[in-house]
């Protein structure tokens, strides 16, 4: 191992030559001895010091109130993956096993969460670049708590970045014990904690690139449960209503205009001298009239009445309200996916968006998933059952697909 002595011939005798043997001893430790070259019979002599050099592991943990740059004393506790965590696990040790070499402080709330953010994003950040500057040396080792950390440190600075199962336990092991590692800055650490994770919540909450997705999948979910909300009053004030006018049931087939024809008349002796024009035509109204003179129904109370007209308002607020929701996610879905829009309608492309979690996720599906997109019961129970499968899914309401042909159906 090593560089031996060579002969070199010069006036007839054999001249002195030095060279070094190196020796590694350990992770880091190395050793050198020279060596000179006898003149007798040209073997080496070794001379009576060894210099020796060892390479530093330095720790890198974030915190919310800056970064914290930690020496290791006894590196060979890390080849023992199992007994990291026993060795740190109470402040004593965690401090006979790591010293603070230095800590940059955040200024502020703001430089925390820029620092955190661009973290995040793959992008080294001044104050971190500051922290590092000076304090790493070449063939110094660093321990870091990700892997994309470690790269841009390492592209950055030249040295050799760690990241392993090893150094996770020693992040574990620094968090659990952080307090008593930068005691200086106990109270510090706990104020910026909780500010941190309150403006870096907000931060996510307000750069989600897919808010938008998330608004259109909650429109057009609501837009079923008012569909389904709507029905269920309309059906149950229509049988309520219908012990005491029956007829007007079948007369007024529109649930809208059945509910307004019910709040503005009340009980059915009053059609005679409603004004129901802006409600319903006027043959309807005439036969409604009509019908209201001759009808089988049984008579209600003043309490039955007033009950009955409140359903009917909740009714109508509800259809208005849905009405308006309507609009909203039409304007929605046409700043969104305005192809898509045009091509299916604003319901089904809401829908086909609402079931595939995003419109990303939307466009990375192939054709055959795309067109069975909402039937995956129907066809689970079919492959169960060695029946046919489905051929479309949420698809298959668009007007598009509705007005193809039979043949071209599956090609459309």
């Amino acid at each position: 191992m090593g560089q031996v002595g060579r002969y070199r011939e010069g006036g007839g005798d054999v001249a002195r030559l030095s060279c070094t043997r190196m020796y590694v001893f350990g992770a880091g430790l190395i050793g050198r001895e020279l060596l000179n070259v006898s003149p007798n019979d040209g073997r080496p002599v070794k001379q009576p010091y060894i210099v020796y050099y060892r390479w530093r592991m330095l720790v890198l943990f974030e915190t919310p109130a800056g970064y914290a740059l930690f020496k290791l004393l006894d590196e060979k506790k890390l080849e023992n993956v199992g007994n990291i965590w026993d060795e740190c696990s109470t402040p004593e040790k965690t401090q006979k096993m790591l010293q603070l070499i230095s800590f940059k402080k955040f200024k502020d709330t703001a430089e925390a969460v820029e620092n955190v953010t661009r973290l995040a994003e793959g992008k080294l950040t001044k104050t971190l670049k500051k922290t590092l500057k000076g304090k790493l040396q070449k063939g110094e080792k660093l321990a870091v708590g990700e892997v994309k950390l470690g790269n841009m440190i390492k592209e950055k600075f030249d040295v050799s970045c760690i990241y392993n199962t090893a150094t996770q336990e020693l992040m574990r092991s620094i968090r659990a014990n952080l307090d008593s590692l930068l005691n200086e800055h106990k109270q510090k650490l706990q104020s910026m904690n909780l500010a941190v994770a309150h403006s870096l919540g907000r931060y996510k909450v307000k750069f989600n690139p897919e808010k938008i997705d998330t608004m259109i999948v909650q429109a057009v979910s609501l837009l079923d449960d008012l569909d389904k909300e709507i029905n269920n009053y309309v059906m149950r004030c229509r049988e309520w209503y219908g012990w005491h006018f029956p007829e007007l049931s079948k007369i007024i087939q529109d649930h809208q205009a059945y509910t307004k024809t019910v709040r503005a008349m009340g009980i059915r002796s009053n059609a005679a001298n409603c004004n129901l024009s802006d409600i319903l035509s006027p043959e309807l109204e005439a036969r409604v009239k009509e019908e209201a003179e001759i009808s089988m129904g049984t008579d209600i109370s003043d309490s039955d009445t007033l009950h009955i007209s409140g359903l009917c308002d909740q009714i109508i607020e509800l259809t208005k309200y849905r009405s308006e929701l309507a609009d909203y996610l039409k304007n929605r879905m046409m700043v969104l996916a305005p192809n898509l829009t045009i091509l299916l309608g604003e319901l089904v492309g809401a829908r086909l968006i609402s079931h595939a979690g995003s419109l990303v996720s939307l466009a990375k599906y192939p054709a055959s998933t795309v067109q069975i997109l909402g039937a995956e019961k129907a066809l689970f129970r079919a492959l169960k059952t060695k029946r046919d499968t489905p051929k479309y899914g949420l698809i298959y309401h668009a007007q598009l697909i509705g007005q193809a042909s039979t043949k071209i159906k599956g090609k459309v």
